[in-house]
Parts: structure tokens; sequence; C-alpha cells
């Protein structure tokens, strides 16, 4: 994918944003080549607005529960973003299936970052999962959206140890600090033009 000159970020939220704070965070002291343009939270109540608005950060709701039905949603979504000038799209916590009409508007330049090791253990409760199956090794990955669930291909990912007395909580914090260093990395490939996709596959260009 080409190098965007403007390498501006819009952030789509539903809750308290622990991701959108390790991307701003990464971008307002250079880790990032990029800028934090927009956030954006389907939830009028989700703690991330405040959190952004502290920065400085332009905020705005769309309620999927006021603008509906779904592919109406993503556009009024897709109107804040382009208002911002938004030519990446990072997912930090939202809690929205994205549809062909959003993945579409930014084909390949949407990035999420999901609890597990893809394609392992997709979906909610990825932690809980884990345990469930009884894995040894779990972690995180940053992925690029498409229009099924969990499924885009791979930027990268980072491995976290299941210990034996592990619960859904102690596991879950320790991916979580993975996802803060390594959502960051997979932001600063895009915004710098080094990723090229081909097929399921996410090269690094050096």
């Amino acid at each position: 994918m080409p190098e965007r000159e403007s390498a501006r970020v819009g952030i789509l939220i539903s809750g308290r944003g622990s991701n959108m704070v390790a991307l701003i965070e990464a971008m307002r002291d250079g880790r990032v080549p990029a800028e934090p343009s927009v956030v954006v939270s389907n939830v009028p109540e989700a703690a991330g607005l405040a959190r952004a608005a502290a920065w400085g950060i332009p905020a705005a709701v769309v309620d999927h529960k006021v603008v509906a039905p779904r592919a109406a949603h993503e556009r009024a979504v897709i109107e804040v973003l382009a208002r911002h000038g938004v030519g990446i799209v990072c997912l930090a916590g939202y809690m929205r299936r994205l549809s062909p009409v959003l993945v579409g508007a930014f084909r390949d330049r949407i990035l999420n970052v999901h609890p597990a090791l893809l394609p392992a253990f997709p979906g909610l409760d990825a932690q809980r999962q884990a345990l469930d199956h009884g894995v040894k090794v779990t972690g995180c990955t940053v992925h690029l959206v498409d229009e099924q669930l969990d499924h885009g291909p791979i930027v990268l990912q980072a491995a976290v140890p299941v210990l034996e007395h592990d619960t859904v909580d102690s596991l879950s914090a320790r991916i979580l600090e993975q996802e803060h260093a390594l959502y960051p990395q997979a932001l600063a490939l895009m915004a710098s033009g080094r990723l090229t996709v081909e097929g399921r596959r996410v090269r690094i260009r050096p």
C-alpha cells in the first residue's frame, strides 16, 4: 500500500479506549509518524471520548441506536472520518462488526488488535476461550480488517504464555500490555508506507 501524505488517523472506540491511549501517546511522542485526527464512538457515554477531549483531539458520537441500519450508521461514520481528512482507521475496542460499506471505503487501511493469536479464538472472550481450551501460549494480533470477523491479513503478533494459575483477568492484563506495545508498532509500519498486502500475506518492507 502506498504511503499516505497526511498519515491522519481516525480511532473508533466503544468504551474506555486503553488502546486508543497507547496509539495517541505513540503518535504524540514521535514513535508513530501520524497524527490523531478524530475519535469516533458509537456509544455516547464511552469514557474514551473524555480522554480524547483532554488531549484536544476532536471527538464525535455516531450512536448506532439512533443512526440505523448498519449501512446508514457506517456512512455517517465515514462522513466524520472524511471531514477530518482521515487516511488510516484504527479500531480500539470498537464493538461493532464492520460491513462492506466501511471496509470498502478504507480497504487495507483499517487496523484492529485482537487478544489472541489469530486465527485461534476469534470473537468475544478470547482470553476465556484460551483458558478453556488449555493452550500454553496465547497472545495478541494486529490485523487488517475485512468483512469477516477477526479474519483480515495479519500484520504483527506477540506471544503471551498462559500460566498455571491464570484467571481471565490476570491473563487479560498481560495480553493488554502486549497490545499497547504492538498496536503502535503496526500503525507506524502502515503510516510510513512499509506494508504491502499480497492476498493473505502482509509483507513489511525495510
